[in-house]
C-alpha cells in the first residue's frame, strides 16, 4: 500500500526537474532550447507506483530533449555538470542509480564521487525510435502502429511533460494518443476474435473432467476480456503487472470485477461458465453503447448443438470489420497488433523484434 508520506514518482521527477536539473541546465548550456519530461518505463509513469516501487529503478528521473545539433554540441557537458553538481539526495531519495548486475535494473544509493544520475539527454526522434522503433514526428504507418506494444504506447503517452521548449513532445504524444479510427476497429475486431476462439473450451474441458484445463482457459478469457474493455475505453492495456490496476480505473470495472473474480475462483466449470456469460453480456452491451456498429444481440447462447453457453464473439468481430473503410486496414490479417498474437517479454520489449514479427504477417 502507498504510505501517507509517499511522494509519487511523477511528482518527485517534476520537482527534480524544476528545482535541481533546470538550474544546472541553464548554467551548463544557457539559452539552449529544450524539453523536459518523465516518460517511458517505470510504474510512476502510468501512475501505479507505491512505496514498494522505491526498491529499484525508481527515483528522481527526467528526460531532457534537445535538438540533434545541440545533443552533439552540448549533451556531454550537460551530463558532466549534472553528475558533478546534482545533490546526492533529493527529497530524501538518492539521485545515484547503481547497477544491480541485471541489464537495465538499478538501485538508488548515496555514494561518494559523481552522481550516476538518470537524466537522459537525447533528441526526441532518437528517444522515440529507441522506445517504439519509429519517430512519431514523421508519418506513423500501419506497420508502426501494429508493431508497437500497447505497454510501450502507454509509456510514451502517459507520464508528464514539464516543459516543451522544442514544441515537439506535445504533437508527437497527441499523434500517438490513440489508434486511428479504422485501426481501432481492426484491433477491437481482433480482440473479439481471440475471445471467440476459446469461449467454448471452458465447458468442453469441464465436460471431460479437466477442471484445471477449464480454469486455465477461463483465466485466459478473463485476461482477454479485460484487455478488450480497456481497448473499448480507448486506453492502452499495460502489461500483466498493471493490467488489473488499469482495468480497475474504467467505468465498467465495479460491475464486471465480481464476475471476473468469481470466474477465477470457481472450482467447477458450470459456475465458471455462468459468471463468464454474465461478463460477456455486459461487455457486449458496452459494445452496443459505443455505437461503432449496428447493434449486435448481446445475449449468450448454446455453442451450436453443444450444451456450452457462449457469446459467439465472432459476431462482434464481423460487425466491426464491416465498418472499416480504409482498404489497407480492411486487408490486414486478423492477428491484430503485435501483443495480440505474441506473448513473449523478450519480443515485446525489443522494437526490432516486434517490427520483424509484423513484417512477416
Amino acid at each position: 500500500m502507498t504510505t501517507p508520506s509517499f511522494l509519487p514518482g511523477l511528482e518527485l521527477s517534476r520537482r527534480f526537474y524544476v528545482e535541481a536539473v533546470r538550474p544546472l541546465l541553464d548554467e551548463a548550456a544557457p539559452g539552449i532550447a529544450h524539453s523536459g519530461a518523465r516518460l517511458g518505463s517505470g510504474s510512476e509513469v502510468l501512475g501505479f507506483d507505491t512505496s514498494r516501487s522505491a526498491d529499484h529503478e525508481w527515483g528522481p528521473r527526467v528526460q531532457i530533449f534537445l535538438h540533434p545539433r545541440d545533443v552533439e554540441r552540448s549533451a556531454a557537458r550537460i551530463r558532466t555538470v549534472l553528475a558533478e553538481r546534482l545533490p546526492k539526495t533529493f527529497y530524501g531519495c538518492p539521485t545515484h542509480f547503481a547497477s544491480t548486475g541485471e541489464p537495465g535494473i538499478g538501485v538508488m544509493q548515496v555514494t561518494d564521487g559523481p552522481v550516476h544520475h538518470r537524466v537522459d539527454v537525447v533528441a526526441p526522434a532518437a528517444w522515440f525510435t529507441e522506445q517504439l522503433g519509429f519517430d512519431p514526428g514523421e508519418r506513423v504507418s500501419l506497420a508502426d502502429w501494429l508493431a508497437a506494444p500497447t505497454q510501450r504506447l502507454a509509456e510514451v503517452t502517459a507520464g508528464a511533460v514539464f516543459h516543451d521548449g522544442l514544441g515537439q513532445l506535445a504533437p508527437a504524444r497527441a499523434r500517438l494518443a490513440w489508434y486511428p479510427r479504422d485501426l481501432w476497429l481492426h484491433v477491437l475486431a481482433c480482440q473479439w476474435q481471440r475471445v471467440s476462439q476459446e469461449e467454448a473450451f471452458v465447458g468442453r474441458c469441464g465436460e471431460v473432467g479437466d477442471e484445471l484445463g477449464s480454469a486455465v482457459v477461463a483465466a485466459r478469457l478473463v485476461r482477454d476480456l479485460m484487455r478488450l474493455c480497456l481497448l473499448m475505453n480507448r486506453r492502452y492495456p499495460p502489461y500483466s503487472k498493471w493490467l488489473g490496476s488499469a482495468f480497475a480505473g474504467i467505468p465498467e470495472a465495479p460491475s464486471l470485477t465480481p464476475h471476473l473474480t468469481a470466474t477465477l475462483a470457481a472450482t467447477d466449470w458450470h459456475t465458471r461458465e455462468e459468471h463468464l456469460a454474465r461478463a460477456y453480456e455486459a461487455i457486449a452491451a458496452l459494445h452496443n453503447r459505443l455505437g461503432l456498429t449496428e447493434p449486435v444481440d448481446p445475449a449468450t447462447r448454446p455453442y451450436h448443438s453443444r450444451p456450452f453457453r457462449v457469446l459467439h464473439a465472432e459476431r462482434f468481430s464481423a460487425a466491426l470489420r464491416t465498418r472499416i473503410t480504409d482498404p489497407a486496414v480492411r486487408d490486414l490479417p486478423s492477428t491484430g497488433s503485435v501483443d495480440q498474437f505474441v506473448d513473449s517479454t523478450e519480443v515485446l520489449t525489443d522494437p526490432e523484434r516486434t517490427r520483424a514479427f509484423i513484417a512477416t504477417r
